[in-house]
């Protein structure tokens, strides 16, 4: 018989590879597959009470993790995306590209939405840093609300350059969602469909609910606090400021403050752009 040390090695068993057990209840060694040794692993998860890891998104937005997952965006998690499975992707998880640190913030959030239905798989990710400082205005005004905004129209376009160039253009996701485009009283006021790809966050998004930005024209097809902040709400709290896209009254905007507070302030202020997007 061969010694143990001059077997060659396999790293991935298949299914249907076999291993040398012993039988206990007999006393003698026999074969059993792989697939038979999941089994009785997954049986026994569910008899202790233990929840097994699905393949499908509402398992990994169910976990936190925070594993480095390198210095690109890989054809491996593209496809992990693509095929709805998001083998080793969870939430938390990270990536750093060109000196900016991409976490993940959750999986098939924007998947049937929209006017127009985006029905493929997708993942979420936000920068652990602002990208950049930027005002939401030149002047003091919420006019337009956040659709209307400088922060939109122009400022945002850095981001979505750095964004495209890191992930490549036919990864980043183009999509529908509705945004606020009017403002009365103080409050947003009307809202529409506009075409997305890379935009500032809701209060909603980041806290899970609203806070300043009290007019329901503030929440639309993204109506829920991302599983990034939910699951580690130190997510949240950077210790840098960062606009929101929630208007408070005529001249303010939602922000995360340094200190983790949740409060407001003038629209031609520069404060930090951290944005979200989605990829497969």
């Amino acid at each position: 018989m061969a010694s143990w040390d001059s077997y060659t090695e396999k790293t991935t068993p298949a299914d249907n590879d076999s291993l040398m057990i012993k039988d206990t209840s007999a006393s003698v060694n026999k074969r059993t597959l792989f697939s038979g040794v999941w089994t009785w692993i997954k049986n026994k998860m569910d008899s202790e009470n233990l929840i097994p890891i699905y393949a499908n998104a509402g398992s990994h937005n169910s976990i936190f993790r925070g594993k480095n997952l390198g210095t690109s965006f890989t054809s491996e998690m593209s496809s992990a995306i693509q095929n709805g499975t998001f083998d080793d992707l969870f939430v938390g998880d990270y990536m750093t590209i060109n000196g900016t640190v991409y976490r993940v913030a959750g999986f098939n959030l924007i998947k049937n939405c929209g006017d127009t239905n985006f029905a493929e798989n997708n993942m979420c990710l936000v920068p652990d840093n602002a990208l950049y400082n930027a005002s939401m205005n030149s002047t003091n005004t919420t006019e337009g609300a956040y659709t209307n905004s400088e922060m939109r129209t122009t400022n945002l376009a850095q981001a979505t350059t750095k964004i495209t160039t890191d992930f490549g253009s036919s990864h980043v996701i183009s999509y529908r969602d509705i945004l606020a485009n009017a403002t009365s009283d103080g409050q947003s006021s009307g809202w529409a469909y506009a075409d997305c790809k890379v935009e500032l966050m809701s209060e909603v998004m980041v806290y899970g609910t609203k806070v300043w930005g009290d007019s329901g024209y503030e929440v639309g097809c993204l109506n829920e606090q991302f599983p990034l902040f939910r699951l580690n709400p130190e997510s949240i709290h950077r210790r840098f400021y960062y606009w929101l896209r929630s208007v408070r009254p005529s001249a303010y905007f939602a922000y995360v403050g340094t200190s983790g507070i949740a409060t407001s302030n003038s629209a031609s202020d520069s404060f930090g752009v951290r944005p979200f997007f989605f990829v497969n």
